[in-house]
């Protein structure tokens, strides 16, 4: 028999803070925009320009921090990490190695065995992003775009606590909702502003010591950060089995091939010289600052669920999957403001929303319709301009690019038709054509009077009030 293995993960995460403008100047951190249009003598690393530090990165972190039972550090500063590339225009990346704004911290997650689950934090520490190398095939060679370049970060280090793929993403679940509810930034893994690295290694079930472990990069979905897991805890098994070792190095996956190769040797703090920025000063946190920032705290997840329940009258369930999702529960927050019921706002949102973002395979967090037309849509429905088949057609097209439902409506001849007179000619004639049916409903099989309802929407093409081919058909039987 083989021997069981367990897998050992800890996790490298890196957040893009939501602020205006980078952490050490004053260009915007927009995404996108042509390439190196947001950047200026500082970012771009000219010999000479001084680094400035931004406030508002400072309390996003402290902010972050604290919502993840960090001990917050009163007396810190920055380190340089020391290290060539293209991408990289100083030669060197400004972050904290010595005294980190955030330590010794955790959140709570549901383990494998179903159970409430810590995973501590190591350390949380500011830094800026890199640029970004853009690699032309056609001319064979690579360009440098560094917009990002400056962008402020926050690294998540997690200790190596975590033992499978579901509890890697419960954990990275955890940490996007409380980001997102603190608004300190939008955590899209698709635009890169939330970015996993993955640092594994495997041992022999009932060993003390860790196995050799190897780090992970470019994993831009949860599900791509499942299949990277499972891939590499197969690859180092199978090395162990046939007596060769695992290296200890950096992989880059590739999610199409559903494959991973090696990038580099791992590199240890060491190499990277590390020193003390000479042209940053230390960062003070006082009592009184960090007593600001505790009481902007935002209304979190588990209080707005009881709100909704309260408030709102949602059941648990509703009230458990909207508020997943920040994004989410601005969205109904937003509609309800505007004047509709909550329970047919959630409707809307867990029924067709939930299903469009399970077929079209996003998470919900990337949704791109606005509040103000989910409400219109749903006065189109409570003002019997259409009906609610029409309106689910209306709400996939409003969910693919945000159009406007009234406009849509109005260009596509959709609007119900609610002339009774007009409507009791046609439910005549559905009546003689169906005798059957009719023969049915009037022996007591009430659910008969669903085909004839949908015989009378064929003959308007989908047009009729239903509300009303019912009373009609009711009526004329």
């Amino acid at each position: 028999m083989g021997k069981a293995y367990e897998t050992v993960i800890g996790l490298e995460v890196h957040v893009e803070l939501a602020t205006k403008t980078k952490i050490f100047c004053s260009c915007g951190t927009e995404f996108g925009g042509a390439p190196n249009t947001h950047t200026c003598p500082v970012c771009t690393g000219m010999p000479g320009s001084l680094p400035v530090l931004n406030k508002q990165v400072v309390e996003y972190a402290m902010a972050v921090g604290l919502a993840t039972n960090c001990d917050i550090t009163r007396n810190g500063k920055f380190d340089r990490k020391n290290y060539f590339y293209p991408d990289n225009p100083q030669n060197y990346q400004i972050s904290q190695l010595y005294k980190p704004i955030c330590t010794n911290g955790y959140v709570e997650i549901k383990g494998d065995n179903g159970e409430s689950k810590k995973v501590r934090i190591h350390e949380i520490h500011m830094e800026e992003d890199a640029g970004k190398l853009i690699h032309d095939d056609f001319n064979d060679c690579s360009l440098v775009d560094l917009n990002r370049s400056g962008v402020p970060l926050i690294e998540i280090v997690s200790e190596p606590d975590m033992r499978s793929a579901d509890e890697v993403v419960a954990y990275l679940e955890k940490l996007r909702m409380i980001i997102q509810y603190l608004g300190a930034s939008d955590c899209k893994l698709n635009e890169g502003s939330m970015r996993a690295d993955v640092n594994l290694s495997v041992r022999e079930v009932g060993a003390d010591a860790y196995g050799t472990r190897t780090e992970m990069k470019n994993l831009n979905s949860f599900k791509a950060i499942a299949r990277a897991i499972k891939n590499e805890q197969e690859r180092q098994i199978d090395l162990i089995e046939s007596g060769e070792k695992v290296v200890q190095e950096t992989r880059r996956w590739d999610d199409a091939k559903e494959y991973s190769y090696a990038m580099r040797s791992k590199e240890d703090a060491q190499d990277y010289r590390y020193f003390p920025d000479p042209d940053l000063v230390p960062v003070i946190i006082s009592e009184e600052w960090l007593e600001e920032v505790k009481s902007k705290e935002p209304e979190f997840r588990d209080e707005k669920m009881a709100r909704y329940m309260e408030e709102f009258g949602l059941p648990e369930y509703d009230a458990d999957i909207i508020t997943l999702y920040k994004p989410l529960a601005d969205l109904f927050e937003e509609t309800v403001a505007l004047g509709n019921k909550p329970k047919e706002v959630s409707n809307w949102i867990m029924g067709e929303t939930m299903r469009l973002c399970k077929e079209e395979s996003i998470d919900p967090d990337q949704i791109r319709f606005s509040a103000t037309n989910l409400s219109k849509l749903i006065h189109l429905i409570e003002g019997s301009v259409i009906n609610r088949g029409a309106a689910k057609e209306v709400f996939e097209e409003m969910f693919k690019s945000d159009i406007d439902p009234e406009a849509y409506v109005e260009e596509h001849g959709m609007k119900q038709d609610n002339d009774e007179d007009a409507l009791r000619e046609i439910v005549k004639k559905v009546i003689e054509e169906n005798p059957k049916a009719v023969e049915d409903v009037r022996s007591g099989k009430d659910k008969a009077i669903g085909a004839l309802v949908g015989q009378t929407m064929k003959a308007t093409r989908g047009k009729a009030n239903p509300a009303m081919v019912n009373k009609l058909l009711k009526e004329m039987i």
